[in-house]
């Protein structure tokens, strides 16, 4: 016995030549049947909800623009409630830290010429002090001849003077000598 198997396909379509001729192409063109290519067509519209009158297609249109416009606001309140204040921030601290470093960097100076301020100050007032120290300093072979002179002054005053006169000349020569 054979098996009789129902046939699906139950309804026709008309349509014209030229259509037709359109559907044809397009088969060869995709490598479909014209059957499977209709319910591909018509699987298409069904889930997209596309009017195919619409060939501008002004609902896909609509929708893209309306998602842009969503996507510019989302980025403009971001931007408003962070990119904005972060920016600012960030300029703030910015400023703040080159105020640090300059006046950092006037400190180190102004205290780099007041140490050599000081310095020379200090290298003057010393050289004045050696200087003074040497004038007071006699050398050597001045001082042997400034004590010659007193003791040579004592010896011939001494021998012929009376003993009064010995012990005035004597504090005499002891003050010549610690005026040295």
């Amino acid at each position: 016995m054979m098996k009789v198997t129902k046939d699906l396909n139950v309804k026709t379509i008309r349509f014209p030549i030229a259509l037709d001729d359109k559907i044809s192409k397009l088969t060869k063109k995709f490598g479909r049947g014209k059957l499977q290519l209709f319910s591909q067509m018509v699987e298409y519209f069904h889930r997209t909800g596309k009017d195919p009158a619409d060939i501008n297609d002004e609902v896909l249109k609509n929708t893209l623009v309306k998602n842009h416009d969503t996507y510019i606001r989302f980025i403009r309140a971001q931007e408003e409630k962070m990119l904005i204040p972060i920016k600012t921030e960030v300029d703030r601290m910015v400023a703040s830290q080159f105020k640090i470093i300059d006046s950092f960097n006037n400190q180190v100076l102004k205290a780099n010429r007041d140490i050599l301020a000081g310095q020379a100050q200090q290298a003057a007032e010393t050289n004045r002090v050696l200087k003074t120290i040497a004038d007071k300093l006699d050398d050597k072979e001045s001082l042997k001849l400034k004590f010659l002179y007193i003791l040579n002054y004592y010896s011939k005053t001494s021998f012929n003077a009376s003993s009064k006169d010995r012990e005035i000349l004597l504090q005499e020569t002891r003050q010549h000598i610690n005026k040295l």
